[in-house]
């Protein structure tokens, strides 16, 4: 039982083994498949995928029970519904209210999908972050979203203080797509699908081509092998030939 096991783990190494010959055989043409669709990736990134700015800006919301004084209370109050907060400024009230102010052409479902509303831990900072492929229009709508949720929220919560931290700004540089990162995912793919292919032509290829493949798959031993000599191929070819013409002058 225990020389079985040991013949089994035999036969496996010598698989893997000669798996990863078969891929070093094809590295080449492995390598070459992966710079190509990494260069498919990036050019198809360049021309069709439209780049997106993103601009942020920051609130600051405190419930004050007092006007003059402020209590350690007030500032768990607070950090407890930085949450609530955050429900409100996505809410439809906001949102429909910021497409009416800008004469936006989109829904409350649109505007929802270019913004993201964040806090810190342990922080009463909420940030607002809207993407679009004008810079100039993300933060145009960041800080009108900012300006009616500070509104919202009052109302709602019955809240006196929601101060500016930070004023959106005009974003200089693209957030998305990757260019790099886009290019080296498409690079692992095309490498991983020619690997793939070549594993599969080579495992599906079960024809018997060597002294070694008659012993291993067949369990037979060889006497011996009979080599073709170059006159053999030659006479092969002429015979061939021959035959081809006859076909040729009969039609």
């Amino acid at each position: 039982m225990e020389q079985h096991n040991v013949q089994n783990n035999d036969e496996v190494e010598i698989d893997l083994l000669e798996v990863f010959y078969v891929l070093l055989d094809k590295i080449w043409a492995i390598i070459l498949s992966g710079v190509l669709a990494a260069l498919v990736v990036v050019a198809a990134t360049l021309l069709f995928v439209t780049p997106q700015y993103e601009s942020t800006t920051k609130m600051y919301v405190l419930s004050k029970q007092d006007s003059n004084t402020l209590t350690s209370q007030d500032m768990q109050t607070s950090l407890s519904l930085t949450k609530d907060y955050a429900e409100l400024i996505k809410s439809r009230t906001v949102t429909e209210g910021v497409i009416t102010q800008l004469n936006l052409d989109m829904t409350h479902e649109e505007l929802l999908k270019k913004m993201t509303v964040d806090s810190a831990t342990d922080t009463r900072i909420l940030s607002i972050s809207v993407r679009d492929a004008d810079p100039y229009v993300a933060c145009e709508i960041a800080n009108a979203i900012r300006d009616v949720a500070a509104n919202h929220i009052k109302n709602v919560m019955d809240i006196d203080a929601v101060n500016v931290v930070e004023t959106a700004n005009i974003p200089e540089q693209k957030v998305s797509p990757s260019i790099s990162k886009n290019g080296v995912i498409g690079g692992l793919a095309g490498v991983l699908i020619a690997a793939a292919v070549i594993l599969i032509s080579y495992l599906s290829n079960d024809t018997i081509k060597t002294q070694e493949d008659v012993e291993r798959y067949l369990n037979l031993s060889t006497l011996g092998t009979i080599p073709m000599s170059e006159e053999d191929r030659k006479n092969k070819k002429k015979k061939k030939q021959k035959k081809q013409k006859r076909g040729r002058g009969r039609r």
